[in-house]
């Protein structure tokens, strides 16, 4: 196995959770069975009001260089009707914390679409987050699903956690339109659907993701990703915290030519680039790429594409309706 890496993320969840030992020896660990390269990008999750000065030093002494924090909203209300425990000031003085400690590579995560939302609310935590110069934003719009208490109550129609205060689709469209108005003003560019960055800021890692390169993934549910050749293959470790003890052993599935076709399609989407069809044809075969070349054109005259030459990306509409976008190529494809 190669075990030479260029980048290490620490997350989802929230790992500034556990206690000092504990991220030491994950660190460690990493350390010992992985060749880290010097100018690896290593990227911890953090939720705000989770960090300590102990957790920072842990950081500085284990090469931590990037540092993305979940702060969702500027404005007390909104973080305080999900469950954050933050509030502005605390998000400020995390932001001081890893600034003073030499990690300047920070992202901010903000959230359209949260309870008591408004189109001025959301104005003051855009202004927020360009003031505080971080060189990476990602924004996301709410997702209403039944994988969150706040998903299950709005789908119930009922008003448990805020429910009935969370703004209609048309205000968070509107919203996540103004956020790419304001951060793309400020320098901050988006290079992809729910990210933006001042140019050399992008996010290294989740690059990988995109563009379908080989990750490996450890703990409980867990995903990798490895490539041999012309053989690419998915692995996931079991979600249920009994069976990875256990030893489950994780579930491979391998990637035929017709998934790697899908796969980069709503993957590589995602990204302003967007995708040159040639390469693409070059790689997966001609006559599968010319097979989408109807639903391409569609897209086209929907305005959800654009294309010159034989590069195709989404347009600003397009990305507001990615998801339509990507069940056109999936639809197709089977």
């Amino acid at each position: 196995m190669e075990r030479s890496v260029d980048s290490v993320y620490f997350g989802g969840g929230t790992p500034t959770i556990l206690d000092i030992n504990q991220l030491d020896r994950l660190f460690v660990t990493i350390w010992q069975n992985f060749n880290v390269q010097p100018d690896a990008e290593i990227t911890v999750e953090c939720a705000p009001g989770t960090l300590t000065p102990a957790a920072v030093e842990i950081f500085s002494r284990h090469h931590v260089n990037r540092v993305s924090l979940g702060v969702q909203s500027f404005v007390d209300q909104e973080a305080s009707a999900v469950g954050r425990l933050h509030n502005r000031s605390k998000v400020l003085d995390d932001i001081a914390l890893l600034r003073d400690s030499g990690i300047t590579n920070l992202n901010l995560d903000l959230i359209a679409g949260l309870p008591h939302q408004t189109a001025h609310s959301w104005e003051f935590s855009l202004e927020q987050v360009i003031a505080t110069q971080a060189p990476h934003v990602s924004v996301y719009m709410l997702e209403v699903d039944d994988d969150s208490r706040l998903g299950r109550e709005l789908i119930a129609g009922g008003t448990k956690y805020h429910a009935h205060f969370v703004p209609d689709e048309d205000l968070t469209a509107s919203m996540y339109e103004t956020a790419c108005e304001r951060l793309n003003a400020a320098g901050i560019g988006q290079y992809e659907i729910s990210n933006f960055a001042r140019r050399g800021f992008e996010s290294r890692h989740n690059l990988k993701y995109w563009t379908r390169q080989p990750y490996l993934g450890f703990g409980v549910d867990a995903h990798s990703m490895l490539v041999s050749g012309d053989t690419a293959a998915r692995f996931s470790t079991p979600d249920a915290l009994e069976h990875y003890i256990a030893g489950a052993p994780p579930q491979p599935n391998r990637i035929d030519r017709h998934a790697a076709l899908e796969e980069t399609f709503f993957l590589g989407l995602r990204l302003n680039r967007g995708l040159d069809l040639d390469q693409v044809a070059g790689d997966l075969g001609r006559e599968e790429v010319s097979d989408l070349d109807p639903v391409i054109d569609d897209l086209v005259q929907a305005g959800l594409l654009e294309r010159q030459g034989s590069e195709i990306r989404l347009t600003a509409r397009g990305r507001l309706l990615s998801n339509e976008v990507f069940e056109r190529f999936l639809a197709v494809s089977k």
